[in-house]
């Protein structure tokens, strides 16, 4: 097991676990370099982080979509104020500068899903992502900016950039990875995998997992 799953698993509470696609993508992360040491522990990127800083400019940037992977031990600090919020959750990556990440959430029906919980200073972002990791492997491999900003979901990338004046060079070598490791296709748009795109606060937004927020008092 290398470093990122091990410390990422060890913040786990029973019966969560690491979908396989996401243990082979921390094995991908480790084996290309992708990963460091950090003042907050072990962290992994889909591109070479230093390479990424060196060649940002105010007009672009390399690396497709930006994401942090790494282990969330303070979840007391984030929303989540009583113990029946916090055995059901888990936060595994940062999604946004901002401060939005994405987590592992157990439903009702004790199903693992991956959701996402907007920094509420930025992002508003609160629902299920993905329902399966195939599937949220396939949604950052689009190449938007960040996945914390739904307003983009219904365009595709180049739009977006078109749209906010500043370009993300595609990840070709992680969009590759996806592709043959998995035999599936990259989408054009967010909302292909992103059924509902459900915010804080929104009033039956048939979002399973922001009407759980909702009603749990996040």
């Amino acid at each position: 097991m290398n470093p990122l799953h091990k410390s990422i698993l060890q913040t786990l509470p029973n019966p969560m676990s690491i979908p396989e696609p996401l243990a082979m993508l921390f094995d991908w992360i480790e084996s290309n370099g992708f990963a460091e040491d950090t003042e907050i522990g072990r962290v992994g990127y889909l591109y070479p982080n230093n390479q990424m800083r060196h060649e940002w400019t105010d007009a672009q940037r390399p690396g497709g979509t930006l994401i942090e992977f790494y282990a969330e031990e303070q979840i007391d600090d984030f929303y989540f104020v009583h113990k029946g919020i916090k055995d059901r959750l888990r936060i595994f990556a940062r999604t946004g500068g901002d401060g939005s990440v994405a987590a592992f959430w157990l439903d009702d029906n004790n199903e693992q899903k991956i959701v996402h919980i907007g920094s509420g200073s930025g992002s508003t972002l609160a629902c299920v992502l993905a329902e399966n990791a195939v599937d949220f492997l396939r949604l950052i491999a689009i190449g938007y900016d960040e996945v914390c900003w739904n307003e983009d979901f219904d365009k595709t990338p180049f739009e977006s950039f078109k749209e906010n004046e500043f370009t993300v060079k595609p990840n070709l070598k992680f969009q590759d990875w996806v592709t043959h490791e998995f035999n599936t296709s990259i989408p054009k748009t967010a909302l292909e995998i992103v059924k509902n795109p459900a915010e804080f606060g929104d009033e039956n937004s048939g979002d399973i997992f922001c009407e759980w927020l909702e009603a749990n008092g996040a």
